[in-house]
């Protein structure tokens, strides 16, 4: 069981803020929720954002997600129970080794008190970055159709990277990917939320799954940027054979999920 992770470039900053522990990130700001917490089957887990202070007096924005007796079950920890925030945070750090673009890990730990399972982890906030759907969905005319393909190409080869690992987010919609925009036109893109991320070893099933989910909510998108899209995933000026055939995959999901009932 994964006990406790301190990043070591944020031991001084977590320190410098009296947040270098457990009990002192559990109770920072319990009242001000980022995303109030989710009670279900006995335990809960929410969200809070707050600032600190770097020690030169600048300020940096970081997220606390702290869970209660949230717990998950898998065929390699049959006899015991684990809090959800240990598997995405082993995601997170499976993902950053692999290469793929995430969040920036602060902290992790998980605890028994009273005989309840406590997790918090701790990631730095994406400043400048913008949930892909809000970008993605702006109107043509106000970002500008070269922008548009920018974005929807960064974020075809961010995911084309994760895949390349054997890496299944699982639950893959736009608002899982971030993007920013540097002064010179290029744009980085993050993959985030990797709770139920996880390796697979057939390429295909991978791409099929989480094109699929990206596809059901990418509602906004004309048929030449999901065209577009899909060529920039497979690094590709005109679709293949097997791109047709995983295309008509998605495609046939697609249809079989809208059929009526």
């Amino acid at each position: 069981m994964l006990r406790e992770y301190v990043n070591d470039d944020w031991l001084p900053i977590l320190q410098h803020n009296h947040l270098d522990s457990f009990e002192a990130l559990w109770e920072l700001n319990k009242d001000d929720w980022f995303e109030p917490p989710n009670y279900r089957r006995g335990g809960w887990s929410g969200v809070m954002r707050t600032r600190i202070l770097l020690p030169d007096g600048r300020g940096v924005g970081i997220f606390v997600k702290r869970q209660e007796n949230h717990f998950f079950r898998s065929w390699r920890n049959l006899f015991r129970l684990t809090a959800t925030f240990e598997r995405e945070f082993r995601n997170l750090m499976n993902f950053r080794k692999l290469g793929v673009r995430t969040l920036e890990p602060i902290y992790y730990c998980q605890k028994t008190v009273n005989g309840k399972l406590r997790a918090i982890i701790v990631t730095r906030e994406l400043e400048g970055y913008q949930p892909f759907d809000a970008e993605c969905y702006k109107p043509i005319g106000k970002i500008g159709k070269n922008r548009r393909s920018r974005l929807i190409s960064r974020v075809a080869k961010t995911l084309r990277a994760m895949h390349d690992a054997r890496l299944q987010h699982n639950c893959l919609y736009l608002k899982h990917v971030f993007v920013k925009e540097e002064a010179d036109g290029t744009v980085d893109a993050r993959v985030i939320d990797l709770e139920k991320a996880k390796w697979r070893p057939i390429r295909s099933i991978i791409t099929t799954r989480d094109l699929y989910s990206l596809s059901r909510g990418a509602e906004g998108w004309s048929r030449t940027e999901r065209l577009r899209f899909f060529l920039a995933y497979r690094n590709e000026a005109r679709l293949s054979a097997e791109s047709k055939k995983l295309l008509r995959g998605i495609v046939r999901r697609l249809l079989h999920k809208n059929r009526p009932v």
